[in-house]
């Protein structure tokens, strides 16, 4: 049987136990982290023939809270009328937030005092992470956000892997994260055999435990990061790592260990592009997620990714993305209030 970490043995899960989760849902929270905890747990209770397992959709006032594909979800309760749960999922988009913070992150933060293994999956994160409680504690990140968050969260320690079982709750990187932890649960109630029946039911090939990294894509190529050769999987993490200061081509071969005629020549067979080339692609990247999720300046945002000045860093935005750093984040904001507009 897997080893399960001490904070989800912690919860007391067993056989002849039942477990009540809620998810705490946000504007535009993606549907998939939803389902994805829900839907083995589900498979679990059929399985057993009983409810093991119980859950909860929460919104802060308790009115009905749309997804990001725009399906309404009614809440069972507001936030404030929580009293008692084993497990409490935020899920979110980044720039989720609560209209009342004040009492809606405290209410976080007592009902974490009073036993609940207050989690996050994606974009929830960020709204756990706002409201104090991942304090000192190493939180899984999907790539995608990590860079944003980093710059919001700067004292906060992240990682790659894609779920992390922390001293007072969890996070997972997505949903497929999210049903990966979702099934473990199920171990601890039923053991390892209804848990591999479980992901036999949705076909789940492999069960992902604490310290798998994700999998993140090769930009531009038809293949992820980890399945290039072993030199050009080392460049590409130290691309991601050295964002503000730049590494030059020559400095990287030295650190993977080869020359860099050598490392040239194997990215350029691997991703079809020069290093240099993919590593402003990935400074891009991380540019366009700070200029999407944060309020940050241009200036700072330039700076951040190893750019001298906005306007060099603009032009090549424009260059690979088709429009300005400026554009993308108006776009962004109209299409927020689009859709709240629409869902009010």
């Amino acid at each position: 049987m897997h080893q399960i970490s001490a904070p989800l043995s912690e919860l007391g899960i067993d056989q002849n136990s039942q477990i009540t989760l809620g998810f705490l849902v946000f504007e535009g929270f993606p549907m998939a982290c939803l389902t994805s905890v829900i839907e083995p747990l589900r498979a679990a209770n059929e399985i057993a023939g009983r409810d093991v397992f119980r859950w909860q959709v929460i919104s802060e006032t308790g009115e009905s809270t749309s997804s990001s594909a725009q399906i309404p979800f009614q809440a069972d309760l507001a936030l404030c009328d929580v009293q008692r749960l084993d497990m409490l999922f935020l899920l979110s988009e980044p720039d989720g937030k609560f209209a009342n913070p004040h009492a809606s992150n405290g209410r976080l933060r007592f009902l974490a005092r009073h036993g609940t293994c207050v989690s996050a999956v994606s974009g929830g994160i960020f709204p756990l992470a706002r409201s104090g409680l991942l304090d000192r504690q190493i939180c899984s990140v999907h790539w995608c956000y990590r860079t944003a968050f980093e710059a919001e969260f700067p004292e906060l320690e992240t990682t790659d892997d894609v779920i992390v079982l922390g001293k007072n709750c969890c996070t997972a990187s997505g949903a497929a994260a999210a049903f990966d932890l979702s099934l473990h649960l199920v171990e601890l109630a039923f053991g390892e055999a209804a848990m591999t029946e479980v992901a036999c039911w949705f076909q789940h090939p492999s069960i992902r435990s604490p310290g798998v990294r994700q999998k993140t894509p090769a930009f531009q190529t038809d293949d992820i990061a980890d399945h290039m050769p072993d030199m050009v999987s080392k460049a590409i993490q130290l691309f991601s790592d050295n964002l503000e200061f730049p590494l030059t081509t020559r400095e990287v071969a030295r650190r993977v260990g080869v020359s860099a005629r050598h490392l040239e020549r194997s990215f350029r067979q691997a991703t079809g592009q020069s290093p240099g080339g993919y590593y402003r692609l990935v400074r891009l990247r991380a540019a366009r997620q700070l200029v999407i999720y944060t309020q940050d300046p241009l200036t700072s945002i330039a700076h951040a990714v190893g750019y001298t000045n906005p306007t060099s860093m603009s032009r090549n935005y424009v260059e690979h993305f088709g429009s300005s750093p400026r554009q993308d984040r108006q776009d962004h904001n109209r299409f927020r209030v689009r859709r709240d507009t629409h869902l009010n």
